[in-house]
């Protein structure tokens, strides 16, 4: 959802991938928490590369070797992957993600990972209103109540004309629409297959940073060429390990463990960069998840009596 969330959060506080669920819930609930460790790890080595290197150098990096992975994956294939029943709504979906990742990054590098992470974490409620707003899905009384709680948990860790929080918090918050937008086209392509969303996200995504690369790279110190190539390797591990996840277990059991990765990200931030939420951040963080628990648990409930 952050970057890391990317691909997890979609249509509850965490949705499958388009993969047959396997009733062995306590493998996926490893692997989805395996994933999360591994996207919030991302996460924070796109903040340290965003503390020498401008941002578009970070975003590339984390799409060029995503790109050269899945090349090295699906070789001779790839003609035939590619090709998508919708490809205008393929290319506007991977413009939503590369917008994630541009405002994710660009954000964390001013404030801390678990103030991003809370804030991103709006999408699962955001996704709901969208879902009603343009899929023509069913928006009641109590889901809008776990919208507006959603919406005032940000505005807690936000504290608008209290002038506390770094303006780039507002990235962040950016990053929670766009991935709602993402999230919404990708329910429109399902059509498509898995590997064919992955790639065009993956290219459409460093084409575009490819372009916009040059007018602000820099020089790569041979120290940081690992953390580069790593950006990639652990993003895409870590959706490899989502999708086994989700193969193993079903999304309303893997749900409420989504919002770990809120932790792991406060991990990361300290280990490496000494950096602990504040109360009010602690605070609105609670406000976010409970209200997106609510609407899980409303959805599962509907979903029973339906």
């Amino acid at each position: 959802m952050s970057a890391r969330t990317s691909q997890i959060i979609e249509g509850g506080p965490v949705a499958a991938p388009s993969v047959v669920a396997a009733p062995r819930p306590g493998r996926g609930i490893a692997l989805l928490l395996a994933a999360l460790v591994l996207f919030t790890l991302m996460d924070a080595a796109a903040k340290h590369l965003g503390t020498r290197y401008h941002p578009a150098q970070v975003v590339w990096a984390r799409f060029a070797v995503n790109s050269l992975i899945l090349l090295a994956i699906f070789g001779p294939r790839i003609p035939r992957l590619i090709r998508s029943r919708q490809p205008g709504t393929q290319v506007l979906r991977a413009l939503a993600q590369l917008a994630t990742v541009v405002l994710f990054f660009g954000a964390i590098r001013y404030i801390g990972l678990a103030e991003a992470a809370a804030l991103t974490d709006l999408n699962p409620v955001l996704i709901t209103l969208g879902a009603a707003l343009f899929l023509g899905e069913k928006l009641g009384p109590r889901r809008l109540i776990g919208i507006g709680v959603a919406f005032a948990g940000a505005m807690i860790i936000l504290r608008p004309g209290v002038g506390v929080m770094h303006p780039a918090a507002l990235l962040a918050l950016a990053a929670a629409f766009s991935y709602t937008a993402g999230a919404l086209l990708t329910r429109v392509v399902r059509g498509d297959g898995l590997a064919t969303s992955m790639l065009w996200s993956a290219l459409v995504g460093t084409t575009l940073s490819s372009l916009a690369v040059p007018f602000f790279w820099q020089p790569v110190a041979m120290g940081d060429l690992w953390i580069f190539l790593a950006l990639g390797i652990l993003g895409t591990a870590g959706q490899g390990l989502l999708i086994l996840a989700f193969s193993e277990a079903e999304a309303g059991t893997l749900a409420p463990f989504g919002y770990t990765g809120l932790i792991f990200s406060s991990v990361w931030g300290f280990v490496f960069f000494n950096q602990l939420p504040d109360g009010w951040t602690v605070l609105g963080a609670a406000v976010i998840v409970a209200a997106g628990l609510y609407v899980w648990a409303r959805e599962r409930q509907a979903a029973r009596q339906g």
